[in-house]
């Protein structure tokens, strides 16, 4: 097996390899869904993590070739490390996880686990002692002129297909940030519409309470007055007990009811607020995020755990719509 290749030949395993990547990928998910998934971080039949990690292995291994087991272990270290730093610096950059493993065995904070290491040692045997062997003739019985041109087309749209891709990720981190602080506005709105309205409650039933007692005791007096002088002073009485409580109701109601008055507009208030933020949070997303998130079922957002499922949510409820 030639052991050195040229950088277009390289480029080419790296395309090919990302390719086979994709296939095995999505019929993977395919068959977990029970439905026909475009796997991947990219729109196109790419998965860069395959791809790199096979020109990883191949180069690696060039010095331990025909050793089943230095070419296992060599291939799961250094496919499991390029895992690792690539989902660390996915999550960094994009506050979301587009592969999970914190469920798995001997996981490493969720990038690399066990059976990811050893499935990694497994083909780097499978590739180069299987699939390279057939791969490479193909490869290099193409003219230079062949390989470069073919490496010249595909560069290009894989490139564009990156920089789309990224975009949508730094979009959807952008919605997940802006999400994640209307959330918190949402929690603190339906908080203080909670006190407002055990506020409302307490100042109607202290108008109630007041406007009773008031009555009670006039009528209290009344009856008083009357068992001593009932005919002389009952109209008198009357007439005083009424001015005193219209009166006092009066003030009751003027300075309750203001208040009452207040707290009923800030609550229509927080009440629109509400509604506006909640249809932020339901457009939070554009069509290539809800892409996006169709191609990486399984993604996580640690950081951003309930503003992702929130998300998650709306574009499932958009495709509903899209699909009636």
């Amino acid at each position: 097996m030639t052991k050195l290749y040229t950088v277009s030949q390289w480029l080419l395993f790296f395309y090919i390899y990302s390719f086979i990547g994709w296939i095995w990928e999505s019929a993977y998910v395919s068959v977990c869904k029970r439905k026909l998934v475009n796997r991947g971080f990219l729109k196109g039949p790419f998965l860069p993590l395959y791809g790199s990690g096979a020109v990883c292995i191949l180069a690696v291994t060039i010095p331990v070739r025909g050793n089943i087991p230095l070419m296992f272990l060599t291939g799961m270290i250094f496919a499991s490390a390029l895992e690792y730093v690539t989902g660390a610096v996915m999550e960094r950059i994009f506050r979301v996880r587009y592969w999970d493993y914190s469920d798995k065995f001997l996981n490493v904070n969720g990038y690399i686990c066990l059976a990811s290491s050893l499935c990694w040692g497994v083909m780097t045997i499978l590739m180069v002692d299987v699939v390279q062997v057939h791969m490479e003739p193909l490869v290099l019985d193409l003219s230079d002129r062949i390989t470069r041109g073919a490496v010249m087309v595909l560069t290009p749209y894989f490139a564009v297909d990156f920089v789309t891709s990224f975009i949508a990720a730094i979009h959807l981190r952008d919605a997940l940030i802006r999400n994640d602080r209307i959330g918190e506005e949402l929690k603190n709105l339906e908080a203080r519409k909670l006190a407002l309205e055990k506020e409302l409650e307490r100042i109607r039933a202290e108008l109630q309470e007041a406007g009773d007692r008031t009555y009670e005791q006039l009528r209290d007096r009344l009856q008083e007055a009357g068992d001593r002088t009932y005919g002389q002073l009952r109209d008198r009485l009357q007439e005083t007990g009424d001015r005193a409580y219209e009166q006092l109701q009066e003030k009751l109601e003027g300075a309750g009811g203001k208040a009452y008055s207040q707290l009923r507009e800030e609550l229509k208030e927080i009440y629109v607020r509400t509604g506006e933020y909640r249809e932020k949070l339901r457009l939070g997303y554009t069509k290539s995020t809800r892409g996006l998130l169709r191609r990486n079922p399984h993604a996580v957002s640690r950081i951003y755990k309930e503003s992702f499922a929130e998300l998650k949510k709306n574009v499932v409820e958009k495709l509903e719509e899209i699909r009636r």
